[in-house]
């Protein structure tokens, strides 16, 4: 059984309020402004990013964006190999697919991703799809990469980087971790 023995924390709660605050600044400076701009959050921790995105980005326009919540599962490579039952959540993505901005909590290989474009592309054709995420930790596998990162965090393969959100958690906090076998 492979255990996490938390090192440090990376960024704690006010760092990372302030990425998001960056981050919504950047998608209304790139998106010159928000008028067809919506979220969808990949489940689990990418929903309550993207809520607190489109509340920043309120403040900011004066636009309450769009969010939506995907679930992933059914789309993923590795679910033979990942040695217990997936849970299956719903996909509740109630608006047009013209513009999208998906948001995860951390990037690594880009498999997620990978499987959050093809569920989307399912759906319809977006005319764009842009990439917020709260960490980037390399290692990519696919040639994917975020259009907006809260911070890059080189880590080696032994790492892992936790994102611990208020609204699941209790807490707001990125950390890492050494795997223990």
């Amino acid at each position: 059984m492979t255990t996490s023995v938390k090192k440090k924390t990376i960024m704690d709660a006010d760092a990372m309020r302030r990425a998001l605050v960056r981050i919504s600044h950047e998608i209304v400076e790139r998106n010159k402004g928000v008028e067809n701009v919506v979220l969808v959050g990949i489940r689990t921790r990418g929903v309550p990013l993207a809520d607190r995105l489109s509340r920043e980005i309120q403040q900011i326009e004066g636009v309450k964006l769009p969010v939506g919540s995907l679930d992933i599962t059914l789309y993923r490579d590795d679910l033979s190999t990942l040695g217990y039952n997936p849970v299956i959540s719903e996909t509740d993505i109630d608006f047009d697919l013209n513009g999208k901005t998906l948001v995860d909590d951390v990037l690594f290989t880009g498999r997620t991703i990978r499987s959050a474009l093809d569920a989307l592309i399912d759906m319809g054709r977006p005319k764009a799809i842009q990439l917020a995420v709260m960490v980037d930790r390399g290692h990519k596998e696919l040639p994917i990469r975020a259009d907006y990162v809260g911070k890059n965090v080189p880590t080696s393969n032994s790492e892992t980087v936790d994102v611990a959100l208020a609204e699941i958690d209790g807490n707001d906090e990125v950390s890492l971790s050494d795997l223990r076998a």
